[in-house]
């Protein structure tokens, strides 16, 4: 199996996870709803009710929430880049179904106790199962959420936490009538106070996911640390002369980014292959990334990167490219052939016993190295293959000193 097939094997297994979940959260509150509304009926409790009105437009939202997932993963003609942002759309919707929650519990809670309800500790005891039960389902979508990237499912089990503050504040209602407990210092009951607390949480929840969704759903940029882990991901290709211009945005848990680079390299076929190798190395090392369109052109150059092989840091060239012990670096400015640096480095794989060559051609390339000047014929060899695949420059040389070489390089700018 490529890696393609197995990172679309991975997205299907991750979006039916998804789906599953979703699933879980509308038979969650269909029960919920179907429990409180027998207890709200037996115990005439306006909390409860409330409660009730809560879970029933839960289940409603869950529904549309189920549907539209599996509408999110599918293309089609109008849709050729697919329907990806109705995660971000339901994101939105359930931000809203949570202001709504806030409305009823901000409603109940201050004009809970008009009358007495008629409260018994089965009613206590099923109403504390239900917060449980949506304290822990809440947690357990979370935690998919965020493993999966799904603003869907995180917004899902943000508002069970905001359902089950909600709860709380029913059971403590329920206890409190259950008792006949009336303490209201300074006028303010417990369940009035109780309920400012829980509307400032609601009102950060919801903002905090309207805010987000509206993010998406007007192409806001990827968050910028992993669009400089995108970047550096790019700029270590050695074909890769500048990155010109880096975007990306987000649609539903996807990434889709756009990428402008120069390329070292004139001939089309290469630089696409350049492309397909950088587009491969975003996608094993950034998750959800669903599309990459990378736009190249060859590099403008305004200085040139030439290596010599050294036989010692006087200047004395090496006949033996792999077994020279230093190589000059030697950095000159195209346009009047100015020489702006000029070191000399250590070769890193001198010592090795075999490959040699290869491996101290890769480490040029990877220097981005543009041109190598040397006295050993190896256009033919292991290293001459490499340089070409990476477009530099092969040079023969029959100077026997740097500073010859130098002046060779300034006489033919």
């Amino acid at each position: 199996m490529t890696h393609a097939e197995e990172k679309a094997s991975d997205e299907g297994r991750e979006s039916r996870r998804i789906q599953q979940v979703a699933l879980y959260a509308l038979l969650l509150n269909l029960a919920l709803a179907a429990a409180k509304v027998v207890m709200a009926a037996y115990s005439g409790s306006l909390a409860l009710t409330a409660s009730a009105i809560d879970s029933g437009t839960d289940a409603v939202a869950s529904l549309v929430l189920l549907g539209g997932l599996r509408l999110s993963n599918r293309k089609t003609r109008k849709f050729p880049l697919g329907l990806y942002k109705v995660e971000n759309v339901l994101s939105v919707v359930v931000a809203l179904f949570i202001f709504l929650a806030g409305y009823e519990i901000a409603r109940e809670a201050f004009s809970a106790g008009a009358s007495r309800p008629n409260v018994s500790v089965l009613i206590i005891g099923l109403q504390a199962a239900a917060t449980l039960s949506i304290l822990i389902f809440g947690g357990y979508a979370l935690k998919v959420g965020r493993q999966t990237g799904s603003p869907t499912l995180t917004a899902e089990g943000r508002h069970r936490q905001v359902d089950a503050l909600s709860s709380l504040i029913v059971l403590a209602s329920l206890t409190l009538a259950y008792f006949d407990i009336r303490w209201r210092p300074m006028g303010i009951s417990i369940d009035q106070a109780a309920a400012v607390l829980v509307l400032v949480f609601i009102a950060h929840t919801g903002w905090e996911l309207l805010s987000d969704g509206m993010r998406v759903l007007l192409d806001a940029s990827i968050d910028f640390e992993t669009l400089e882990k995108i970047r550096k991901i790019v700029e270590k290709d050695p074909m890769v002369a500048e990155v010109k211009n880096l975007v990306g945005r987000n649609a539903g848990r996807f990434r889709f980014l756009n990428i402008r680079v120069a390329v070292r390299a004139t001939d089309l076929g290469k630089a696409h292959k350049v492309s397909e190798r950088i587009e491969q190395k975003i996608r094993r090392r950034i998750s959800h990334v669903e599309g990459v369109t990378i736009h190249y052109e060859p590099q403008t150059a305004v200085y040139r990167r030439i290596a010599v092989p050294l036989a010692n840091r006087q200047g004395e060239l090496s006949d033996h490219f792999g077994e020279s012990p230093f190589f000059a670096i030697v950095k000159i400015r195209n346009a009047d052939g100015h020489i702006e640096e000029q070191r000399v480095v250590e070769n890193p794989h001198r010592h090795l016993e075999r490959g040699k060559g290869l491996r101290v051609a890769e480490w040029l390339v990877k220097q981005k190295i543009d041109e190598v000047r040397i006295r050993e014929e190896i256009k033919h060899k292991g290293p001459g293959y490499v340089f070409a695949d990476a477009g530099l420059r092969i040079v023969r040389t029959g100077a026997g000193q740097l500073e010859d070489v130098v002046g060779e390089i300034a006489a033919r700018r």
